[in-house]
């Protein structure tokens, strides 16, 4: 297993936009509706398509790298337009307007009294999938640095105040035992497994054809709560439909008697399925994965 940090140029990159703008943005998706204001975020998906330099260079970069060839404009437009899509409706699926939105589910019944992680990525839609959550009477949280996205959270915060209650933040010496409570209280944990912060150790997993360095971070959390892992995705899917996925993907609830080296041989055996159920979803849905970064590193 790999010790050397993952890429984490994203973390460097300046936010764009300005908290007044966003407020105004939600100000007006609740006052006019979700239809007239979605006129606007094709105006947003152009304007960063044209001028966003760096993440449209990496977003051609990815898209040809899973399309087998150089992507058109319009494909370019879709990944930038799907995108403020999904962002767009995490105001109303944090308003609790579920009758807005067409959502199908798979993998519902994987679901039982006790809690569970859920693995997913910077692809789709979390908020789709916390509403099933909600819908089948499990609270739903996410484990993440909570500074990386401080803009976007203080809007929506301000929207549903309890929505922020559902954040764990990583990174303190109290996070563990937080995240142990709500799991043994039955929650349902997210965490966004296809990004580091670029201080933790990796695994070179092929992807998409090239290796690419996935974080061990998250597995070995998984491990050390000793809990059953499950993948997860929000897959938006035009207009207002979207498709959620559930899916075994590991369980580490069995480590007992294990040496260090048998429990670290189950966790990169877990980052790799991650790995491969992550590109099985990407190949399926190209214009939902919002890696707007060289998620390679320059290899390939």
């Amino acid at each position: 297993m790999s010790s050397r940090p993952a890429s984490a140029d994203w973390t460097h990159r300046r936010e764009r936009g300005s908290l007044p703008l966003l407020r105004l943005m939600v100000w007006l998706s609740l006052a006019l509706g979700r239809g007239p204001t979605r006129i606007l975020l094709r105006a947003i998906a152009a304007y960063f398509l044209a001028f966003g330099g760096p993440a449209r260079r990496c977003a051609r970069a990815y898209l040809a790298r899973n399309l087998g060839r150089p992507p058109r404009v319009a494909e370019l437009y879709g990944l930038f337009f799907a995108f403020a899509s999904t962002i767009h409706d995490r105001i109303y699926f944090l308003k609790d307007r579920f009758d807005l939105f067409r959502v199908e589910v798979h993998g519902r019944e994987l679901f039982g009294a006790g809690g569970a992680l859920l693995m997913g990525a910077h692809l789709g839609s979390f908020e789709a999938m916390r509403a099933c959550g909600r819908q089948v009477g499990q609270r739903v949280a996410m484990a993440m640095y909570a500074e990386n996205a401080r803009k976007i959270n203080s809007v929506l915060g301000a929207i549903d105040p309890a929505a922020t209650q559902d954040i764990v933040e990583l990174g303190h010496v109290q996070s563990m035992l937080e995240l142990g409570e709500r799991l043994d209280a039955g929650a349902l944990v997210g965490v966004l497994a296809d990004r580091t912060l670029g201080d933790e150790p990796v695994l070179e997993v092929p992807f998409l054809g090239v290796p690419a360095p996935f974080p061990t971070g998250p597995m070995r959390m998984a491990a050390a709560l000793r809990r059953p892992v499950l993948f997860m995705t929000g897959l938006y899917r035009g207009g207002n439909r979207y498709e959620v996925h559930f899916e075994p993907l590991a369980d580490f609830s069995d480590l007992e008697g294990l040496t260090r080296a048998e429990r670290d041989a189950r966790v990169a055996d877990a980052v790799r399925a991650y790995a491969a159920r992550l590109e099985r979803f990407v190949r399926a849905a190209p214009d939902n994965w919002f890696n707007f970064h060289d998620f390679w590193g320059g290899r390939g």
